[in-house]
């Protein structure tokens, strides 16, 4: 009681000082003057929609800033379902960040490097965010800007798959320019670094039933199995590996209509989308780009496994 009674003071004590205020006896004598005229009044149409829209952009701010932390919350959530979805993990009901947290490890990469960087906290960096920071952030020669991103991070956040030190899936961010948009999503590999497990795209904008299919699920299967960079003629066979010296340039690429497979080259091969010449050709440079020396081809090569060729 003693608080409620110390409340009213000091609210009576506001109103008060609000009556004295200059200004607030000016607002209050006009929006008498304005209440008084009739509904007709051009002066107390506007002084209405004025006072109206206030209002509202008040309310809407308050729910902007007061429902941001739930904002933030739902889209790490989006991200690590994404995540998951790439990986071939993501099951129906489950938790999303009891199975993230069990299942992805996530790591800071240098790109000019390759190599994993320590003294950057993994869960506040923001790889968006860091390419508009100058600091941490190189412009791209226009010759080598295949996505159209112009600038990049110069780190970027990986995700890998393990059982216990066993990797089973490295998870690559990219992210490049299609017909109406940037399309933001992962391609998933196998430890080798060079073959595709699947690819998502999380977040564009381009024509549905046309450019969108890249969602498309029966679209996305056709990745599985695709091999990124292109291969000699003879891998070291003699050894029963493919080794570094086996891999060449990113060779993988959409198609006008539907892949052969009985002819050479179609393990680089992907069907592009119908009717989206110009999405297709974004999701081509983009791949490239990122699996390019711009990208990621460092970061593969210290990371990837070596793999027995089956005869």
């Amino acid at each position: 009681m003693p608080n409620n009674k110390k409340s009213c003071k000091q609210m009576e004590k506001l109103c008060t000082a609000l009556n004295n205020n200059e200004y607030y006896q000016k607002f209050d004598a006009y929006k008498n003057k304005v209440l008084a005229l009739g509904n007709d009044s051009l002066e107390k149409t506007i002084a209405i929609a004025v006072a109206l829209c206030l209002v509202c952009a008040v309310l809407v701010s308050f729910a902007a800033v007061a429902l941001k932390p739930l904002q933030i919350d739902n889209k790490a959530a989006d991200m690590k379902q994404n995540i998951l979805d790439v990986a071939g993990l993501l099951e129906e009901g489950a938790d999303i960040n009891s199975a993230f947290a069990e299942k992805i490890e996530a790591k800071i990469v240098d790109l000019e490097t390759g190599d994993y960087v320590e003294n950057i906290d993994v869960a506040e960096f923001d790889q968006r965010k860091a390419a508009k920071d100058p600091a941490q952030s190189v412009a791209i020669p226009k010759d080598k800007d295949i996505a159209h991103i112009r600038v990049k991070s110069k780190y970027a956040k990986v995700f890998l798959v393990k059982e216990g030190d066993v990797t089973k899936s490295i998870i690559l961010p990219m992210h490049g320019y299609g017909l109406w948009s940037t399309l933001y999503g992962f391609l998933s590999l196998d430890p080798d670094g060079q073959t595709v497990q699947s690819i998502n795209f999380y977040d564009q904008a381009e024509t549905p039933g046309l450019g969108g299919e890249v969602v498309n699920p029966n679209w996305r299967a056709l990745w599985k199995g695709k091999k990124v960079y292109a291969e000699t003629d003879q891998p070291s066979s003699e050894k029963g590996l493919i080794t570094e010296a086996d891999i060449g340039e990113p060779a993988l690429s959409l198609i006008k209509g539907v892949v052969d497979k009985t002819k050479p080259g179609s393990q680089y091969q992907v069907d592009g989308l119908a009717g989206a010449t110009l999405t297709s050709t974004g999701v081509t440079n983009l791949v490239r780009y990122w699996m390019s020396d711009e990208g990621f081809a460092p970061y593969l090569k210290k990371v990837r496994t070596v793999k027995q060729v089956k005869s």
